[in-house]
């Protein structure tokens, strides 16, 4: 019973069948219809302009994003354990070639207004010192916790007064709309982000994420990043499709809605184990080696996570059935 990551859920029904609808003969690269549909579908849904683009992986839409955002000789920063230092094998440094990670600490990977500030004013203006050139967020965090609009507009304005770009890395930005209900646009680009990596791969997707970018003048310098990364998929069509399904209707966030219920049942059966409070569809729980063994024996599947913890996340696609069984596994655990 998978509980180790929600890159490893199902695609969704309707994922397949668009793909499948994609296959006849189109135009290649971007040029196809469905490609064509993603800055429209993309504008409807933030209330503004975007550029959207395909990629297939989020390293690569958070650094395409990155690299047009801060030059080689610039830093940009982050939190500590952040994906883009922790998990992304140097990649921001290779797609811009050289700039630099300023790392905060922060409460459950959380980036605070005060730590920005403090970054910024610890940094000499002169030639011997990196310069910061951005602000890159993720939301919902490394450790899911959800920054809301107002949250993210206060580093937005920091961003502002100091001249750096925003980035937020949306991996998991479906499972943070949906505990918020906040919309699209007041946790982006009216809170001041310039682009966007939009998951979809953990959320029902297949190989498909989006980079959206509310700075539509940045587009054209992507479009030759991602071509000169090697992301520019001959057969763009089937990536397009994927992302369009997932649009309609809003499927993207009743995925992330069954996500996060299936956390919340998780999180309840075990509240004093908590290590972060349970805010989209990750779960980090106090438990030692020989429970979380335990756990494994009866056929749970998950990461350890440091000392006496293990991490837990749930999926789009997770059965009710392994849900209450973990839960009641959980509780177990203090009976035994």
């Amino acid at each position: 019973m998978r509980f180790f990551s929600d890159n490893a859920a199902a695609a969704h029904p309707k994922v397949l069948e668009a793909i499948a609808a994609a296959n006849p003969l189109d135009t290649a690269y971007d040029g196809d219809a469905l490609s064509q549909r993603l800055d429209g579908a993309f504008s409807d849904l933030f209330e503004t302009e975007v550029r959207a683009l395909w990629v297939t992986t989020g390293t690569a839409a958070n650094c395409l994003a990155l690299a047009a955002l801060c030059p080689p000789y610039g830093a940009i920063i982050c939190h500590r354990d952040a994906h883009i230092e922790v998990d992304e094998a140097g990649a921001p440094g290779f797609f811009t070639a050289g700039a630099k990670l300023i790392l905060l600490e922060g409460k459950g990977a959380k980036v605070s207004p005060d730590a920005v500030t403090a970054a910024c004013d610890r940094i000499r203006k002169d030639v011997h010192q990196v310069q910061p050139a951005a602000i890159s967020i993720t939301n919902a965090t490394e450790y899911g916790l959800v920054y809301r609009a107002a949250e993210v507009a206060a580093l937005g304005e920091i961003a502002r007064e100091r001249g750096l770009a925003f980035h937020m890395d949306g991996a998991r930005f479906a499972n943070a709309l949906a505990t918020t209900g906040e919309s699209p646009a007041d946790v982006t680009w009216r809170a001041g982000v310039d682009a966007l990596s939009f998951g979809f791969v953990k959320n029902g997707g297949l190989n498909a994420e989006a980079l959206i970018l509310f700075r539509t003048e940045l587009f054209d310098e992507v479009a030759v990043r991602r071509k000169r990364a090697g992301h520019l998929l001959s057969k763009g069509r089937y990536l397009a499709a994927q992302i369009l399904a997932l649009l309609e209707g809003d499927l993207w966030l009743d995925n992330a809605r069954a996500a996060n219920a299936a956390a919340q049942t998780l999180a309840q059966s075990a509240p004093s184990r908590l290590v972060y409070p349970v805010e989209a569809n990750e779960i980090f729980l106090q438990a030692s080696a020989d429970e979380a063994e335990r756990l494994r024996g009866q056929g749970f599947d998950f990461y350890d996570w440091g000392p006496g913890e293990i991490r837990l996340v749930t999926s789009w696609d997770q059965q009710g059935q392994e849900i209450e069984r973990l839960a009641g596994a959980i509780t177990a655990l203090d009976a035994a």
